[in-house]
């Protein structure tokens, strides 16, 4: 079916430090952030007039594409550790990347395409998995789709299908059907198997390392079924090398009405963006 993590959207990756370890908003905190969303909301769909240019910023995307309708009390998707933090780093971790610029929302001038992020290029969302099944600021659906012996999962913004084989137990995985370490992919290497209505996923083989993980970097996702409109998804994070202790986030997955559609997400034909930014760095260097 189709489902969505849309309900997350706003809820901060690491738990602010007011909350200490409680997981949910109490409901005076619930109120405020959906009032909170009512003004975004009103904001960014207010009329604009165009042939002034009178906007507030030049962001991208632009301000009525953008979607808020959290549904969430959490108050952080990091559930575990406790306090809803990341882990400390070891002291051997590789430095957190610096994106030196390419921001498609602020538009930093750069020198080259190769400069700007992998969601700017329309290569993929969130820097690969697991950013593809976290919500950003639109399009947080998916299709998930089940035959014996596989599940396939196609995220809607911008465009990618991970393809989970299934085995019938644990004890079965290896051999010739797991790929070397040398090939990797942005989406990672995934298997998965049934711990009985549970299905868990275990994914390495990561071209692109999240919050500077190594390529050792490991996934445990856990998609459980709670109800006929419910997942409840969780991923744990396995890196020795980064971090002192594994880490777990989670979602609420939402099932959307069967007519809902999972749309292509045409970002190359109109990615007139990357080239605008680049023409006009190369303008303010003539002058």
């Amino acid at each position: 079916g189709e489902w969505t993590s849309e309900g997350e959207y706003g809820v901060p990756f690491e738990r602010p430090a007011q909350f200490g370890t409680r997981q949910f908003l109490t409901d005076k905190e619930y109120a405020d952030r959906i009032e909170d969303v009512r003004i975004r909301d009103e904001r960014d769909l207010a009329r604009v007039d165009v042939l002034s240019g009178k906007v507030d910023a030049p962001n991208a995307p632009i301000p009525h594409w953008r979607e808020y309708n959290t549904t969430s009390r959490r108050t952080s998707l990091i559930v575990d550790p406790p306090d809803g933090r990341l882990p400390a780093r070891v002291p051997q971790a590789r430095p957190l990347p610096v994106q030196r610029c390419g921001s498609l929302q602020r538009g930093e001038p750069c020198d080259t395409y190769e400069d700007y992020g992998l969601g700017v290029r329309c290569i993929v969302h969130g820097g690969g998995f697991p950013g593809a099944m976290f919500p950003a600021v639109y399009n947080a659906n998916m299709r998930i789709i089940q035959s014996p012996g596989l599940v396939a999962i196609t995220y809607e913004l911008i465009h990618d299908t991970r393809i989970i084989p299934l085995d019938p137990s644990p004890a079965s995985r290896g051999g010739s059907s797991d790929p070397p370490a040398a090939i990797r992919s942005y989406m990672g290497s995934a298997r998965g198997h049934w711990e009985g209505t549970t299905l868990v996923v275990e994914s390495s083989n990561f071209k692109a390392t999240t919050r500077g993980a190594t390529p050792g970097l490991r996934l445990v996702e856990r998609f459980t079924r709670t109800g006929p409109d419910a997942i409840q998804y969780q991923v744990t994070f396995i890196d020795p090398a980064t971090w002192s202790a594994p880490w777990t986030a989670a979602l609420e997955l939402k099932a959307r009405p069967a007519d809902a559609g999972v749309f292509e997400y045409a970002c190359h034909e109109g990615n007139y963006g990357m080239s605008n930014m680049l023409s006009t760095a190369r303008y303010l260097e003539r002058k």
